[in-house]
């Protein structure tokens, strides 16, 4: 069997999409996934995404890691299949969509897309780090130089340490560049190692930055090594609310590959 596949980044997250609005790609086959995945023996890519039909929104999200399994929320992924189900005229310039049991919004302006992120009711503060959950578990750490950060090393020991152990927590490396502008690095767990970009990451490192105080603006520009991001959000209580993801996401290629 011939499948056909479209290859896209966002600021630097790469995922391989197919459509699957006629279900006949296997989601099960979690082998398969894991090998399209490969960077050396298949496509390659930080995550795989199908483009599923749906009765409650104009299509829905499968998204699954990189080593095959299927994952939590995906800023950038989300993203990135909004560009491809526009590219395939599902919708114009607004839609929304169904992802891990939720409704998410979005939007295309400009060839940037921004994405409305689940609400924060909460974040935990410890004494060296914080953890938000952004539809993705993240543990972020402010650092002075983050260049100097070993994210691989230090990443994976934090990610299967205590308190996350398998279950695990995406783990961000901050350094702040301006008043209202931040450097991150990210390990991601699923791929078990460094990403170019995390856009639940910068997502939660945006959120991070008010709450602990190091700045007071409501919309944060974010520098990954995959490239720049905006997250817009407003101050809920204890939490935040209209949290709004906006970055590029770009058709790199499509092709076939026979599974």
């Amino acid at each position: 069997m011939n499948l056909d596949f479209f290859k896209y980044q966002g600021a630097g997250n790469d995922f391989v999409i197919v459509d699957n609005r006629d279900a006949v790609f296997p989601i099960d086959d979690f082998d398969l996934i894991k090998r399209l995945c490969d960077r050396k023996f298949g496509i390659g890519a930080d995550g795989f995404m199908t483009l599923e039909a749906s009765s409650e929104a104009d299509f829905e999200m499968k998204y699954y890691n990189a080593d095959g399994r299927p994952g939590s929320m995906c800023g950038n992924g989300g993203r990135c299949l909004v560009a491809f189900a526009k590219k395939m005229g599902v919708f114009k310039n607004k839609t929304k969509f169904k992802a891990i049991g939720e409704l998410y919004e979005a939007s295309i302006e400009n060839d940037l897309v921004s994405l409305k992120m689940m609400n924060v009711s909460s974040i935990e503060k410890e004494s060296n780090h914080v953890f938000i959950d952004t539809g993705s578990p993240h543990h972020i750490e402010f650092t002075q130089n983050v260049n100097n950060v070993d994210v691989v090393e230090m990443g994976r020991k934090i990610r299967y340490g205590a308190p996350y152990f398998e279950t695990g927590a995406n783990v961000n490396f901050v350094e702040q560049s301006g008043v209202d502008s931040f450097k991150v690095r990210t390990y991601e767990r699923g791929v078990e190692n460094e990403t170019l970009s995390c856009g639940t990451g910068v997502t939660a490192v945006a959120l991070a930055a008010y709450f602990l105080n190091k700045t007071q603006s409501e919309e944060i520009h974010i520098e990954t090594k995959g490239g720049s991001m905006k997250i817009s959000f407003e101050p809920d209580g204890t939490g935040f609310k209209n949290i709004v993801l906006t970055g590029p996401a770009t058709l790199v290629f499509e092709g076939q590959i026979e599974i």
